[in-house]
């Protein structure tokens, strides 16, 4: 199958925003929980997106998934709830620069996870990064001193785990499949919206009803550009690449949070938190190119690209 470099070239660039925003997503949801609390700031999130997106797809009139292809959509909504719901309950409980270098785990989780799926193991090179990535974290959770992760580190750490789960099961799930990708991510966002509502319960409209004109510019920026727009991008990229690879360019995001922690919230990071950070990043995309070299050699195949308008987003 002939490469497009034209489109790689688009996939990677779209890929590197949603990096951009999420890493921008931790200091507004820190802001918008302190705001609203954890679950009204994540139903909050989740239903101006779906709103978004319905209107985006009732004026495409896009075709809902039926069958099998609803009730994949079903099950990764309630896995995209599970990551955004530890993510904004973690960041609530440490610093953003913190949340957004710790979610980078996915990084290395990811192409286990892939390798158990393609029943091919990685090479001992592989998981010498992925102790160096383990070593990052204990540094940068230590403080300049040895002690456990805090509740909102291991939050974290935990939506870093489900996010790989959740990555490789949209690229195992999806792939080759003629459902729209607008309605597809449209179904997860209703599931997210409805299981944050139905935690929030009677919490959420005195919520509402708190919100100040930032707290709102920070439903918009999570409901639009960090969930609408990144989910959107990350299926239309995922269904045309490897889950690994997407996770490689979504990798640049602990890096947009380290500079939107440090620049733009105040946050600080003492000597032994930046060395475990550096050492976060480079054992993420170490383990990252001994994967692809590693794929590139036993498990990559052709990858199949769909022809026609059959995802609903055009290249």
């Amino acid at each position: 199958m002939p490469r497009h470099p034209s489109r790689d070239l688009l996939v990677d660039v779209l890929l590197v925003a949603v990096a951009a925003v999420w890493g921008a997503s931790f200091m507004a949801a820190k802001s918008l929980a302190l705001e609203t609390g954890v679950a009204s700031a994540v139903a909050l999130r989740f239903l101006v997106a779906a709103v978004a997106l319905g209107v985006i797809c009732a004026a495409r009139k896009e075709r809902m998934p039926r069958g099998r292809g609803l009730a994949v959509a079903v099950l990764l909504g309630f896995s995209q709830a599970a990551i955004i719901g530890l993510e904004t309950w973690g960041v609530h409980l440490t610093s953003a620069t913190n949340a957004g270098l710790l979610i980078s785990l996915a990084l290395i989780l990811t192409p286990v996870l892939e390798s158990l799926v393609a029943r091919s193991w990685l090479p001992r090179s592989y998981f010498v990064a992925a102790v160096a990535a383990v070593v990052g974290v204990a540094l940068l959770v230590s403080d300049g001193g040895l002690r456990m992760p805090t509740a909102g580190d291991a939050l974290v750490i935990a939506a870093a785990i489900v996010r790989a789960l959740h990555v490789t099961a949209s690229a195992k799930l999806t792939r080759d499949r003629r459902d729209s990708t607008l309605a597809v991510v449209l179904v997860q966002l209703i599931v997210c919206a409805a299981t944050a509502s139905l935690v929030a319960g009677a919490e959420l409209p005195a919520a509402v009803a708190r919100l100040d004109g930032s707290g709102w510019a920070n439903v918009f920026f999570l409901g639009l550009m960090c969930s609408v727009f990144a989910f959107v991008v990350q299926l239309w990229a995922v269904r045309r690449t490897s889950a690994t690879r997407a996770s490689i360019l979504m990798g640049t995001e602990p890096v947009w949070a380290l500079l939107v922690g440090l620049l733009l919230a105040g946050e600080s990071v003492g000597a032994v938190g930046l060395l475990g950070a550096a050492l976060i990043v480079a054992a993420s995309y170490a383990g990252q190119a001994i994967e692809r070299r590693h794929r590139q050699r036993t498990l990559e195949p052709p990858i199949a690209v769909l022809n026609g308008d059959g995802d609903g987003v055009q290249a």
